[in-house]
């Protein structure tokens, strides 16, 4: 389950970044997931709460969890669509294969809140 590894390292992100500021608890951490980011989204909350509840600082911390649909961009195109599968290589109006992933492989800490 690398969910718990994804985890721990976005507990270690947040953490430092407590540091730097000097904040006693870290109340909120906004989360970006990709529906292609290969992690199970419910596996990455349920091991963040155990890891979470493990540190003083982050005991308390709500946490947000964005979820992103695939986009791609068609160059030739120029036209924007939601694929329904990984292996889509083609654009979806014009058939060309000058397409490119724009969302939906991201996996991120987007942004904390800190209590002083």
């Amino acid at each position: 389950m690398h969910e718990l590894s994804v985890a721990m390292s976005i507990a270690d992100l947040a953490l430092d970044e407590a540091r730097k500021a000097e904040a006693k608890q870290i109340k909120e951490l906004e989360v970006e997931i990709g529906e292609w980011a290969g992690v199970d989204s419910e596996g990455l909350l349920f091991s963040l709460d155990a890891v979470l509840k493990s540190n003083p600082v982050l005991r308390h911390t709500k946490v947000t969890l964005r979820k992103h649909s695939p986009l791609m961009h068609c160059g030739s195109c120029h036209s924007d669509f939601r694929p329904k599968a990984p292996y889509i290589r083609q654009c979806e109006r014009c058939g060309a294969e000058n397409v490119e992933l724009l969302h939906g492989r991201e996996l991120s800490l987007k942004s904390l809140t800190i209590d002083d």
